[in-house]
């Protein structure tokens, strides 16, 4: 019996897959909001605040866990159809294992090839481009070649999740014809001077939301944001808490909120939607719904896995393995 199943290569190639991180408990706060702050430690009430919102959320996040449910779950898509020939390993911008640290494991493992990978869709050099800094240059001080993934908000497994979940989450506020509901797509705000630069990121989350309201039917729809940074500067909004009664005054009476812009329930979702949003929403008298997370859906996976592959393939064409 042949087996066309493609033979892997003696030294696989890397994948790194990159989240933002999370405190894995309460005494990890103070550590991972300085590490935020790049080195200055938060104020007490500051420090409290952060302490009270994940009190809310049950006293921690799930993002480490639900991170690595989605790091097997591209593990697992990649072994399916290229068995051996990737080895895939985590790493955080604000936690442990690092960026760094993880590029220094599969350095050890022999790995000369990296693709670069994060749990982000939509490219801003604020967010993503730092990613990639960070591990383009780990990397190069380690002797290793990389290729990143940057952006797949288009990505048509990824829309048609958030636009079954859209649907699902309509049916539960709106489950009458004629109830006027309005779909919201949201993603983490970044200060307003990244439009200024020419970043892509604004336009990237308003190609995502017009996908997956068309494909999930919602006549009414626009972006927003959410999870500001408490700085001086101007970030991108409407936020969400604000933009919920002026939607309220234009006749909307329920709204779905769709955070395309985060792929696992953490924080930003967990409280800044689940609690705050949906506190902004009962004082506007509107119904409020919120999408379920991506998480490790094994369509979302599967698709970001064969970018991970044909990048792969098409940057060092000489590997054998995972190359078509």
């Amino acid at each position: 019996m042949s087996d066309d199943r493609t033979v892997a290569p003696t030294t696989p190639t890397g994948v790194l897959v990159m989240s933002y991180g999370t405190p894995r408990g309460p005494d990890e706060v103070l550590e991972y909001y300085t590490g935020i702050r790049r080195g200055r430690p938060p104020s007490a009430e500051q420090l409290a605040d952060l302490v009270r919102r994940y009190a809310a959320i049950g006293g921690v996040s799930p993002l480490a866990r639900r991170t690595a449910a989605q790091v097997a779950a591209v593990a697992r898509a990649l072994d399916a159809t290229a068995p051996g020939s990737f080895l895939v390993r985590d790493g955080t911008k604000h936690a442990r294992p690092t960026i760094e640290e993880a590029l220094e494991e599969l350095a050890r493992s022999g790995v000369r090839h990296v693709v670069g990978l994060v749990l982000a869709p939509h490219y801003s050099a604020l967010s993503v481009g730092e990613y990639v800094a960070r591990a383009r240059a780990r990397a190069e001080t380690l002797g290793m070649e990389t290729a990143f993934v940057e952006r797949w908000g288009a990505d048509p497994a990824l829309v048609e999740v958030l636009a079954e979940r859209v649907r699902d989450a309509a049916a539960s506020v709106a489950p009458e014809p004629t109830t006027t509901w309005e779909l919201v797509v949201t993603a983490h705000s970044l200060p307003s001077r990244i439009l200024d630069a020419g970043d892509p990121y604004e336009s990237e989350l308003r190609e995502t939301a017009d996908l997956v309201a068309a494909r999930a039917g919602a006549g009414r729809y626009r972006t927003g944001w959410q999870s500001a940074g408490r700085t001086s500067e101007s970030w991108l909004g409407p936020d969400i808490c604000e933009l919920l009664p002026a939607l309220a005054r234009e006749g909307v009476e329920a709204v779905v909120v769709c955070p395309a812009g985060f792929t696992s329930d953490h924080l930003e979702v967990l409280y800044d939607l689940d609690v705050a949003a949906s506190e902004a929403a009962a004082r506007a008298g509107v119904r409020f719904a919120r999408t379920r997370s991506v998480d490790d859906e094994p369509r979302v996976a599967a698709s970001l896995a064969a970018k991970v592959d044909a990048l792969a393939s098409a940057t060092w064409p000489d590997d054998t393995g995972s190359h078509r």
